[in-house]
């Protein structure tokens, strides 16, 4: 058994209360209760998210204040610059501020850092750089800044003011920015306004990502623009900026929960009926589906968007964005389209090099920690390249790479293992480092790669039980096969948009049997198809990439998300295989 089932409790009277208040069948309403939900005037908002339902933007913290400010800007012609990150989330945040400002009358510009000579963040570099091309008195960080303490200093000497909507861990002491819009300084406790919202619910925003925090405050732009009278408010539309809300936010793998969820069922509409040239262009590039969901976003948009940022500057996929029409969007798309493909070439070579060394020495009893750094290992991919070393191995997993000199890597984990936290224990042998429980970065000199995998290991020794290191499996439910139908799969469809915080149903069936052969598929042999019974009801089954591992014999039980295939005019109901073991 490759995973560790985690079947979710059962709790038949909580869901029979449910489905009869909400007339929701009790199979929703399990899968409702186990991704936290036990009120139903909560779970009707969830189920129905409608923009109506977001909060007044002027309850983030300090928005009040850089509202002011940009529209004292506004009132002087002063000109500023939005200094951006190099991801999808940054750029996208970027263009959506850009836009806004510039429909509005400033004088507004953008720059994003180049990953390999300026670093990550509002670094003193990067700004310096910004500021000989755009010599301005006002500077909106988005995606950063939130721990630039020294760069925002050293600004305030060049008297620069400096705007931060960001939402990332914010330092200790925080920036001395003009005003720091983060939704982890905390929210004002002010209720909100919005009538649909349960009583008592006070909104958060922590699940926001900067397109979020850029939607947020582009609201509140135009609202107080209203108030005063400002030139255009009253006529903008912020709605045409939600397909680069839902790019973004799906992209930064943020909770698809609170405002996310508002926000990416309207944007995904948006993408799908959008005009914007740059996107329309990265779709056909992409060769994307006619209607997209948060995974085509994932996985054939934002990393299209992403392999500039990686390999160099993210300023091409600002200008797609930006595009006014296909003829000048489409060749910007078609060179992101080459450098994804060269970026995974780069990857695939590197996880590769990786994984070999690994499994050559790797002993599950002792290796808690994978450490791994090599000189010439491209900076820009180490992050997924840890992330596909973590998949394989499961465990917490730093890659490092980098020229000569310091070296700069990226990590990813497994749940019960901070990683921030850990490198705080490793500062002695650190440059740097930051970043969250899940994801962190940082920068080492090649002699002390040994002493951190050496210290690592001896942290996730204590705090790692053995079964923290077999990945869990969640599971929504235990089924008969009878219950996955086409009503029932049509049902489940209102949880999505799923994505992180509102994960894909997943279920188990006990005691299956083979209904017929399995059969092989794909140019290696690499899938496997079966039919599987319960001896009442049979499905058509799929396990991709199965590869020659262990196949399901006898009697089993089967982990599978369900699903409708549509094939050569026929539709049927088919389980995506997860895992099996033998049945008890």
């Amino acid at each position: 058994m490759k995973f560790r089932w985690n079947l979710a409790p059962p709790q038949p009277l909580l869901t029979r209360t449910l489905a009869a208040k909400l007339k929701i069948s009790p199979l929703l309403a399990q899968c409702l209760v186990n991704r936290g939900f036990s009120e139903p005037a909560v779970l009707e908002n969830f189920l129905t998210p409608r923009l109506k339902n977001l909060a007044d933007p002027f309850l983030l913290p300090n928005m009040d204040t850089a509202i002011a400010r940009l529209l004292l800007a506004h009132e002087h012609d002063e000109p500023l610059v939005i200094f951006g990150d190099y991801d999808v989330d940054g750029v996208t945040s970027t263009t959506i501020l850009l836009e806004v400002l510039r429909a509005l009358g400033w004088s507004a510009e953008a720059y994003l850092p180049n990953r390999m000579d300026e670093g990550y963040g509002l670094s003193r570099d990067g700004v310096e750089n910004c500021l000989k091309k755009f010599p301005v008195k006002l500077l909106l960080a988005v995606d950063c800044g939130s721990t630039a303490v020294e760069t925002i200093a050293w600004l305030k000497t060049e008297n620069v003011e400096v705007i931060v909507l960001d939402h990332h861990q914010v330092s200790n002491p925080p920036p001395a920015a003009v005003a720091l819009v983060n939704p982890q300084v905390g929210v004002q406790t002010s209720a909100c306004p919005a009538p649909e919202q349960p009583k008592g619910w006070t909104p958060t925003f922590t699940e926001l990502c900067s397109a979020g925090l850029a939607f947020k405050l582009a609201h509140a732009l135009v609202k107080r623009g209203r108030e005063t009278s400002l030139p255009g408010a009253a006529e903008y539309d912020l709605r045409p900026l939600l397909d680069l809300v839902a790019l973004g936010t799906i992209a930064d793998l943020v909770p698809l929960t609170g405002e996310n969820r508002i926000l990416v069922t309207a944007g995904l509409e948006k993408l799908n009926t959008t005009k914007r040239a740059g996107i329309l262009a990265l779709k056909e590039v992409a060769q994307s589906p006619e209607k997209l969901g948060t995974h085509d976003v994932g996985f054939q948009l934002a990393p299209r968007l992403n392999a500039a940022g990686r390999l160099e500057t993210a300023e091409e996929s600002l200008h797609l964005l930006l595009a006014e029409n296909l003829a000048a969007a489409m060749p910007l798309a078609q060179n992101l389209d080459a450098r994804n493909r060269e970026r995974q070439k780069i990857e695939k070579t590197i996880t590769e090099q990786v994984i070999g060394v690994v499994r050559s020495k790797f002993d599950p009893q002792k290796d808690f920690v994978i450490v791994e750094g090599e000189l010439l290992w491209h900076i820009g991919v180490v992050g997924i390249v840890a992330s596909r070393v973590l998949s394989e191995f499961y465990r917490p997993t730093f890659i490092i790479g980098g020229e000569n000199g310091e070296m700069r890597g990226s990590g990813r984990s497994i749940a019960g293992f901070d990683l921030a936290a850990a490198l705080r224990e490793c500062d002695d042998l650190l440059v740097k480092h930051g970043g969250h429980a899940m994801a962190a970065g940082l920068s080492i000199l090649p002699e002390k790669i040994d002493l951190l995998r050496e210290r690592l290991n001896e942290l996730a020794k204590r705090q790692l039980k053995t079964e923290d290191l077999q990945p869990p499996l969640r599971l929504d439910a235990d089924l008969n096969l009878g219950e996955i139908n086409f009503d029932a799969l049509a049902e489940l469809e209102k949880l999505k948009p799923t994505g992180m915080g509102n994960p894909a149903v997943q279920f188990c069936a006990r005691n299956l049997m083979h209904k017929k052969p399995l059969l092989r598929m794909g140019a290696s042999k690499q899938h496997v198809k079966l039919w599987v019974t319960d001896g009442t009801t049979t499905h058509e089954a799929v396990w991709w990439n199965a590869g020659n591992g262990s196949l399901p014999i006898g009697t089993f039980d089967l982990a599978f998300a369900p699903g409708v295939n549509e094939f050569n005019g026929r539709t049927t109901v088919q389980l995506k295989v997860l895992d099996w073991r033998p049945a008890e």
